[in-house]
């Protein structure tokens, strides 16, 4: 048959602003609450409690899908109000924007396989966060830190001198309330994709809005990398169109990955190697993706994650053991304020939780996972 790129191209531009429709939900729902609450989060943060939970307080901080917590976990640790070892479960359990990849169905994937692979995760996470966490403090790791305050005022200034105000405000209002309002049409379908359900008659427009919700994620991606280069997942969120902007601009990232890790594993699975090729060789080969899935995951940021995530809907057969070690690795947004505070702790955060993923991989592999 005869490859055509440009069906090629839409089809996965389809399939990703499908994904995109319920990641807008997660994510715009989560930020919204996230707002709501967020003196009571402040004054939990705050007041942390005695060193010998904070192994697990950080442990269950990082089960909070997204990477807000991360960020948050590692203020505290730079005021040093958290321990090494909390800061280190948070890390550990984290599984970033790549959480609500899982957190909702798909053509590939049913969401009842997701969110059981979800549960799996969370639950070894936050188990290997509390032990490796203890390990951490018992062991009375802890090194000096640095007082940053005035060089992160400077790269704030330095931020905002590269803003053109009346460029990005228009770009930030067309992109803010375009993606907004594309989930919102696109909020139905994707609830009743929840439960394997669909639209049939208006299936082709469907279709239309989620190239296009792709297609305005990845130009608006682009924008924001551009011009917020020091851009989070968490931000100091003032106001309400604050929290929509980053919750839109989180969206936007997630679909970008998403777009990026459906188009590499179609092309490679279904042109360059063949499908029943490449099942062959993921039978044979699970050691080997398990090492491959831990070490995109250890990338910085959610990035990692958020491939390994759509891996595991897409490509059949592919292991739990590897979506594991995939979030064991990775650090979520929450690695930059560290690394810029402490870039020895963050280097050796990024090793050893790569080193226990590389092994609680290969542990669940062989347990059949």
């Amino acid at each position: 048959m005869e490859f055509n790129l440009w069906s090629f191209i839409l089809d996965n531009l389809d399939s990703a602003g499908a994904i995109g429709g319920y990641v807008s939900l997660s994510i715009i729902g989560f930020s919204i609450i996230s707002f709501v609450t967020k003196k009571r989060l402040n004054y939990a943060a705050s007041s942390i409690g005695p060193k010998w939970t904070h192994p697990i307080i950080g442990s269950f901080f990082g089960a909070i899908p997204g990477c807000g917590a991360t960020i948050v976990v590692a203020s505290l640790y730079k005021n040093k109000k958290i321990s090494f070892g909390g800061l280190f479960a948070t890390f550990i359990s984290t599984l970033g924007e790549g959480s609500f990849v899982l957190l909702g169905a798909s053509a590939e994937a049913s969401a009842e396989s997701n969110l059981k692979a979800y549960a799996i995760i969370t639950i070894f996470g936050l188990i290997t966060g509390i032990v490796f966490g203890y390990l951490s403090d018992i062991l009375g790791f802890r090194t000096s830190l640095r007082d940053n305050h005035h060089n992160d005022i400077q790269e704030d200034n330095l931020q905002i001198k590269n803003i053109k105000p009346s460029i990005t405000k228009f770009i930030e209002n067309v992109g803010l309330y375009s993606i907004i309002l594309m989930a919102i049409i696109l909020a139905p379908t994707s609830i009743m994709a929840l439960w394997g359900g669909d639209i049939e008659a208006i299936s082709s427009f469907i279709s239309l809005v989620s190239i296009v919700l792709t297609i305005s994620c990845m130009i608006f991606y682009g924008f924001s990398r551009f011009f917020y280069k020091q851009h989070d997942c968490y931000g100091d969120i003032v106001d309400f169109k604050s929290t929509m902007l980053h919750a839109v601009l989180d969206v936007a990232m997630v679909v970008t990955y998403v777009f990026i890790g459906l188009f590499l594993a179609n092309y490679i699975i279904d042109i360059l190697v063949g499908v029943k090729v490449f099942y062959s060789w993921m039978s044979s080969s699970g050691y080997i993706v398990v090492f491959l899935a831990a070490l995109i995951g250890l990338m910085p940021g959610c990035g990692g994650m958020i491939v390994v995530a759509v891996a595991f809907i897409k490509i059949h057969n592919f292991p739990i053991a590897a979506l594991i070690a995939a979030a064991i690795a990775t650090s979520g947004d929450g690695i930059f304020p560290l690394l810029a505070s402490n870039k020895k702790d963050g280097f050796i955060i990024s090793g050893l939780g790569f080193l226990i993923a590389l092994c609680l991989g290969y542990i669940t592999l062989y347990l059949g996972f």
